[in-house]
Parts: C-alpha cells; sequence; structure tokens
C-alpha cells in the first residue's frame, strides 16, 4: 500500500465536501477515531453519507447529526473495505476542538482514520491489518512520528475509539510492516 499524490492506492475514492487547504501544509500527527451510524450498527452507508451531506437525518437515531459537516480522510469497515474521503495534503474535519502535545486544532495538521466500531465491541482483524499498512505508509511519505486517539486530543469531548481498541495489537502489526 503506497500514498500516490495524497492519496491511498487501492482505496476507494468518495469525494467529501467537508474539506479545505491546511493553514501551513503540515502533515505531522495520525488521529484514530471509532464510528458507527447508527450507533452500534455496522456495514450500513450512513457514515458515507454523513461525510458527503448526504444523511438521511429524518432517522431519529440520526437526527442529531442534522446540519453536521464532517468528514475523514479514510474510513475502514470491519471488512477491512477502505475508502478514502479527503486527500492527505487537505485538512479533513474529523477532530473539532483538539489539542495534542500542546498544539491546538489537529484537523491542521492530523490526518483523521475512521474505523468503523464503537467503544465497546471490539475492532476486527481486518481493521487492524489495513491500519497498520496505512498508518506504515503515511509514516513512511510524511515522517509522521505519532499516532493517537481521538479521545486524547477532545478528552473531555470524545472517548473514540475507546476500550474497544487495542493499541497493543495496532503496534505490534505496525512494527512488521515499518
Amino acid at each position: 500500500m503506497s500514498v500516490v499524490e495524497h492519496l491511498i492506492e487501492g482505496a476507494l475514492q468518495v469525494h467529501s465536501p467537508n474539506q479545505d487547504e491546511r493553514p501551513h501544509g503540515e502533515v505531522s500527527l495520525i488521529v484514530v477515531h471509532g464510528i458507527s451510524l447508527p450507533p452500534g450498527k455496522f456495514g450500513g452507508q450512513e457514515v458515507c453519507e454523513l461525510f458527503t451531506n448526504c444523511l438521511d437525518t429524518s432517522v431519529p437515531e440520526l437526527a442529531s447529526l442534522a446540519g453536521v459537516k464532517v468528514s475523514s480522510h479514510l474510513f475502514i469497515r470491519r471488512t477491512g473495505e477502505l475508502i478514502q474521503f479527503v486527500p492527505f495534503n487537505r485538512r479533513a474535519w474529523h477532530a473539532g476542538a483538539s489539542s495534542f502535545d500542546g498544539r491546538e486544532h489537529c484537523n491542521d495538521y492530523g490526518i483523521g482514520i475512521e474505523l468503523e466500531g464503537s467503544d465497546t465491541i471490539a475492532y476486527a482483524e481486518a481493521q487492524y491489518e489495513v491500519l497498520a499498512e496505512v498508518c506504515a505508509s503515511l509514516m513512511v511519505s510524511y515522517r509522521i512520528m505519532d499516532i493517537t486517539s481521538h479521545s486524547v486530543i477532545a478528552p473531555t469531548r470524545k472517548t473514540d475509539p475507546g476500550p474497544a481498541f487495542s493499541w497493543t495489537t495496532l503496534k505490534r502489526k505496525l512494527a512488521r510492516k515499518l
């Protein structure tokens, strides 16, 4: 898996309008997220619809997302399918109010990777494999040294990817790829 012109080769490319220029052009952080829509349900199109502003918010479980404009660079389904919404040289809107190692506005310099999942349901082996491959490619292409979670950069607002995510598994798989 490699990065070519700020895109991951082999990923399904789906354009999200929820992106803009990075203010300094810098990419130096990977942020791992967890998402499922409706909450706790997997395999539907709702996450893709959210990132492309096509989500049907008349569904009661999704009503709170009306008017929300968010995106991520990548989405990894439980099957390992990889979808890219925003090129890495552009700012995706995944982190919100955030800070890492004393620096605010993680969207400005971070790459957001959403995993289809929840805080309490174990993530799939296929997701760890693809995540490790992607992280290794990004680390080499952009000389990224830091990988963190949404819960670390926004601790008062977010809990994802949650205790069901195994950092040990990711580190072990990533070490094999670097």
